[in-house]
């Protein structure tokens, strides 16, 4: 997995919506491979070019406050693109996507 092939993927993530580290991994080819996923986009050093953000946990979580530079700053970033939560945790039933193109 490179991190160039992922970030092109997060780049279509489109505002208002999020996908999962499992729904990335399973897109590049590799269903096991949330975690490299995580590790990849914790090395992203162009978050406004490369929307991490809206790459969530599966349950809906959010990634650890230092992700992004501070404590509630991802959802934050998620809450003023429209994404809805449910308590602590993005309702992801609400604004799931992983259309990338056929890749999945």
């Amino acid at each position: 997995m490179k991190a160039e092939e992922l970030f092109a993927l997060v780049k279509k993530i489109p505002a208002g919506k999020v996908t999962t580290y499992g729904a990335l991994a399973r897109a590049l080819g590799s269903p096991r491979g949330a975690r490299q996923v995580g590790r990849l986009l914790h090395g992203n050093r162009s978050p406004v070019v490369v929307p991490c953000h809206r790459v969530v946990f599966a349950d809906g979580s959010l990634s650890q406050a230092f992700a992004f530079g501070g404590d509630n700053v991802q959802r934050e970033w998620l809450e003023k693109e429209g994404v809805p939560f449910s308590g602590d945790k993005v309702d992801v039933s609400a604004c799931f996507f992983a259309d990338f193109g056929g890749e999945e």
